[in-house]
């Protein structure tokens, strides 16, 4: 048994489209898409070498149109990882003063630079935080919890780096 819709598919159509529009037209885009002005390719990342948020920049543009470059040189703009910092400190204890929660930050801040070191956008900073849980069971797999959020804070980081970068070099 097949129901057809009230009023027929026409006016569903009609409202799919212009939502569609309305989103394309306000600027919308799928969250991790990149759009860097083709005057300034390529990037170079300047950055520790083991740098998490310098890896998750590199992931993330590896499917864009930007191209990234090993060569300050040759780079039209750079990428500046200033600093990068991660620490963690007691959110919540009991009553006999064992740690019950930890509160844990990682701290970017960065610039951009263009050719002949002018700068495109000024010294910036992310903060982010998030609340650890500490129960008494399953020790071992706190501390590989602790690292996975670390991860997920420099992936996180360098989603909204390169979020800042395309807004300010519009």
């Amino acid at each position: 048994m097949s129901r057809s819709m009230p009023g027929g598919r026409g006016p569903w159509m009609v409202l799919l489209t212009a939502v569609l529009l309305a989103l394309a037209g306000c600027g919308f885009q799928l969250r991790g898409s990149v759009e860097i002005p083709p005057t300034l390719n390529p990037l170079y990342i300047q950055a520790d070498a083991g740098s998490p948020v310098r890896r998750a920049l590199l992931d993330l543009l590896a499917g864009s149109d930007v191209e990234v470059t090993r060569n300050a040189t040759e780079a039209r703009m750079v990428l500046r990882i200033l600093a990068e910092t991660s620490s963690s400190r007691v959110a919540a204890v009991d009553i006999n003063g064992k740690t019950l929660a930890y509160e844990l930050h990682y701290m970017v801040q960065f610039d951009a630079l263009g050719e002949a070191g002018v700068q495109l956008v000024a010294p910036q900073g992310l903060d982010l935080v998030r609340t650890f849980d500490n129960p008494d069971v399953e020790v071992l797999g706190k501390r590989l919890e602790q690292d996975l959020i670390f991860e997920d804070f420099a992936i996180e980081a360098a989603d909204r780096i390169l979020t800042r970068l395309r807004v300010a070099l519009r």
